[in-house]
């Protein structure tokens, strides 16, 4: 991922020193396995560990003559191991060493996500309670519907992070497999205690039955999760852009001091971070698609899904990092217009109280469909000719219709349930 869109600390779960590094640490977790049972001599383990080092510069100019990168690594490894080095991958292929450092980087990356998450979720848990009883009005179809609180909005945006941090922690325990069961995952030439060893070392859990790869249904579901959460963001960030219209200007994403939002146009602010964001978003499920193409291989394995794991993996978690720390930014910093939010409830002239006004006089024995055909055209006559609706009515039970009180009462037990 370019340098634009990402945070130091997850990119550098992603750079090659950490994926040789954590390839280095399933090696010497096999050695200590074998030295365990007898295979590898304690003398021999204690060079290993001392002497096995690797030169990415050295490793890149391997690869060149040998083609594979594993064989680069490997080879980089015994030069600076000497003679004891052919213990190092003993019994293993590849994938064993790759998936198994791929899930540790996985895992890594996943306590950063949940972390941003949970700062998010608390984030908008503030914003909740500051906003709980601040009115505006609901839109269905970009059209006024019913009066609610922003408060009522935010803590649906709550809600939903929260379901996202219940779905990467599931993702996350499903994606922390490892395998070290060799060629074509039938334990020929390693024994299953070896990988059972490992693996706890390592803090995986065993891949119960692997071909020569793990199956690539968990990374699927692992970046599909990530899709997910990005497209929540994307569903916060185009609500702010909707809301920061000029006609709307309820909400304003943060504008910094110096900064321009035109070249041409001096007066422009525009909701760049959040336009930005569901941008992103879009490639994060770009790559959860090609992650559902990698499950079907050829036989025990193919690797036609090696070379787009290089670039989707680590993009995706690179990109959702980004664009929730953005996120949490945008929403602590957000501008809320609450006077704009009361202007824009008198727009419609009280006809958003139309279901309520429908409802008191259907108690009173009249027909649905009559009234309703009668409330419809008030309502469109009044707006049109900038009448309220209220002052077509003379009976005071029926202007009791217009409190706006009675549609905000009955949010505070949302509030109850999310513990706002």
């Amino acid at each position: 991922m370019i340098e634009r869109y990402s945070f130091p600390e997850m990119a550098k779960i992603w750079a090659d020193e950490n994926r040789f590094q954590k390839m280095l640490d399933v090696e010497i977790a096999v050695c200590e396995a074998l030295n365990r049972f007898g295979e590898i001599p304690a003398t021999a383990l204690e060079k290993i560990k001392k002497k096995a080092k690797f030169d990415i510069k050295k490793i890149e100019v391997i690869e060149k003559t040998v083609k594979h990168d594993v064989i680069a690594f490997l080879t980089n490894i015994s030069e600076n191991v000497g003679k004891e080095s052919v213990y190092i991958h003993r019994g293993l292929t590849s994938s064993d060493v790759l998936d198994t450092a791929l899930a540790l980087q996985l895992k890594d990356a996943s306590e950063l996500l949940l972390k941003d998450l949970q700062e998010l979720s608390e984030t908008i848990k503030n914003q909740t309670r500051k906003y709980k009883n601040t009115l505006m009005i609901g839109r269905t179809h970009g059209i006024h519907a019913e009066p609610i609180t922003f408060g009522l909005k935010l803590a649906s945006w709550y809600s939903e992070i929260l379901r996202d941090i219940e779905r990467i922690k599931i993702a996350t325990q499903n994606i922390s497999f490892g395998k070290i069961s060799g060629a074509v995952g039938g334990y020929a030439h390693i024994e299953p205690e070896i990988e059972k060893y490992v693996m706890k070392k390592l803090g995986l859990e065993r891949e119960p039955v692997s071909t020569q790869i793990v199956p690539r249904d968990r990374h699927a579901q692992y970046l599909t999760t990530l899709s997910i959460i990005a497209t929540s963001i994307e569903r916060f960030a185009t609500e702010i852009r909707t809301l920061q219209r000029t006609e709307i200007a309820e909400l304003e994403e943060p504008f910094t001091e110096g900064q321009k939002g035109s070249s041409a146009m001096p007066h422009k602010r525009n909701p760049i971070i959040c336009e930005q964001l569901c941008g992103l978003a879009r490639v994060i499920r770009a790559n959860a698609l090609i992650s559902l193409e990698n499950v079907v291989l050829w036989n025990e394995r193919d690797i036609s899904h090696s070379s787009t794991e290089r670039i989707i993996i680590p993009d995706s978690t690179i990109l959702l990092d980004y664009i929730l720390q953005k996120m949490n930014y945008v929403i602590k910093n957000l501008t809320v217009n609450i006077e704009k939010m009361l202007e824009n409830l008198k727009i419609t002239k009280n006809t958003i109280f139309s279901q309520r006004l429908l409802l008191e006089i259907v108690k009173k024995g009249y027909s649905r469909e009559k009234i309703y055909l009668v409330i419809q055209k008030l309502s469109q006559d009044g707006f049109k000719n900038k009448k309220e609706l209220k002052k077509f009515l003379t009976e005071k039970e029926i202007k009791n219709c217009f409190d706006i009180n009675y549609y905000t009462r009955n949010i505070r037990v949302i509030y109850k349930r999310l513990n706002i």
